[in-house]
């Protein structure tokens, strides 16, 4: 059987719940945990407040292999994640000797009690040290504790990425240039006899070239391109614009 792994995401953050900062960050791990044949179960967004982040946590760690935390690890008053987190392993919260060491070493006599607020890690905390990151990423248990600022969640998530592999997801692509009412029958007919393929369909208006985008995905390989040739026969041939 083809190996898989499931992740969840906790976004934190009052700012994306209010409009006030848009969420990239979900966007880019989606993408980046599919190409590692990571399937991301669930997004959630809480606001910084502890009791959201550690019922969160409560749920995340058992449902999900691997669990990403994304905002609130910064040296001001609502940065309160790994509290939160803290919280939801019955961990207590320590300064790591190794972090503390790193900050007043680049801080020197500017070093102050919020700046030193970015050394505290949950009780157990390993640190990583791969890729070109110049402040280890922190993971805990199965929770990579990650920054919400996005050039940083991205440099993070790619420092650990070798860690996270599964095996890949597959996948074929056909546009047709009929509504999606008038193919959702050879769909469902197609998942009725491959009901393990993971089935997609995306109208898409106003583009001249295609109504619908149909995507095919599964690990197995064999059994992609079976259910893929299925749905090209059923298709009426002039429905079929181009295929990937």
């Amino acid at each position: 059987m083809p190996r898989d792994r499931s992740a969840g995401l906790i976004v934190i953050g009052n700012e994306i719940l209010s409009g006030k900062v848009a969420d990239t960050n979900s966007t880019f791990l989606a993408r980046g945990l599919r190409e590692l044949g990571v399937t991301l179960r669930r997004i959630l967004v809480v606001p910084d407040e502890l009791d959201e982040i550690t019922a969160a946590v409560r749920e995340f760690k058992d449902r999900y292999d691997v669990v990403f935390t994304s905002g609130g690890v910064g040296p001001t008053h609502d940065d309160v994640t790994i509290e939160g987190v803290a919280r939801g392993l019955d961990r207590a919260v320590i300064r790591h000797p190794h972090l503390e060491s790193l900050l007043r070493g680049f801080f020197g006599d500017k070093i102050n009690e919020p700046r030193l607020k970015m050394a505290d890690v949950v009780e157990g905390t390993e640190l990583i040290l791969e890729g070109s990151v110049n402040f280890p990423t922190v993971v805990v248990e199965n929770i990579f504790i990650l920054p919400g600022i996005p050039e940083l969640f991205e440099e993070k998530f790619n420092s650990i990425r070798q860690r996270l592999g599964a095996d890949p997801f597959h996948l074929r692509v056909i546009y047709t240039n009929r509504f999606e009412t008038t193919i959702a029958q050879f769909l469902n007919q197609t998942m009725a006899e491959f009901p393990e393929l993971m089935l997609g369909s995306y109208p898409k208006l106003n583009d001249p070239e295609y109504r619908v985008k149909v995507t095919l995905e599964s690990k197995d390989r064999d059994y992609l391109q079976r259910a893929f040739a299925r749905l090209l026969a059923l298709l009426p041939p002039d429905a079929v614009v181009r295929t990937e």
